[in-house]
């Protein structure tokens, strides 16, 4: 039964993500940080806030990268970003609440994906669909925690 309600519950997302004009595979971010710690509805919600963090960083990171570019040349500028984007999320993991590494990889990782112009709008954009997944990663997670107790119960 929980294949079912992943399956149903991950089409129900993608024909919501499709009307409302996001990226499928973007959802799919929001779903793949839910399943990434599954503890309760307050980590689901860290979980989604460091992947919406990691692209707010990767937002900065395109506005330095071409900066850099322009004065070391990428071959070294690049590197230069890279290198502090890295260490502030990786430093990250040790805060207290939103320390979801894999989060932030994942933020990071669509931001530079998606290929959109460096605007706070792309960034709303991505993670608006990022919570529609999450969202759907907490609804198929519940619903079939819930449907094999129903079950047993009659």
């Amino acid at each position: 039964m929980t294949t079912v309600v992943a399956a149903a519950t991950a089409a129900l997302a993608a024909a919501a993500s499709l009307a409302l004009t996001l990226p499928v595979w973007a959802m799919f971010v929001g779903w793949i940080a839910f399943f990434t710690r599954v503890q309760d509805t307050r980590t689901s919600v860290e979980n989604l806030g460091c992947v919406g963090l990691g692209m707010v960083i990767g937002l900065l990171a395109s506005l330095v990268i071409p900066q850099m570019a322009a004065n070391f040349g990428l071959g070294v500028g690049l590197p230069i970003v890279v290198f502090v984007v890295a260490l502030v999320v990786v430093g990250l993991r040790g805060l207290p609440v939103l320390n979801n590494l894999l989060g932030y990889f994942l933020g990071l990782v669509a931001w530079f994906a998606a290929h959109l112009d460096p605007l706070l709008e792309s960034v709303v954009q991505l993670f608006t669909a990022s919570a529609v997944g999450s969202i759907a990663g907490w609804v198929s997670h519940n619903l079939s925690q819930r449907i094999p107790l129903r079950a047993s119960a009659t």
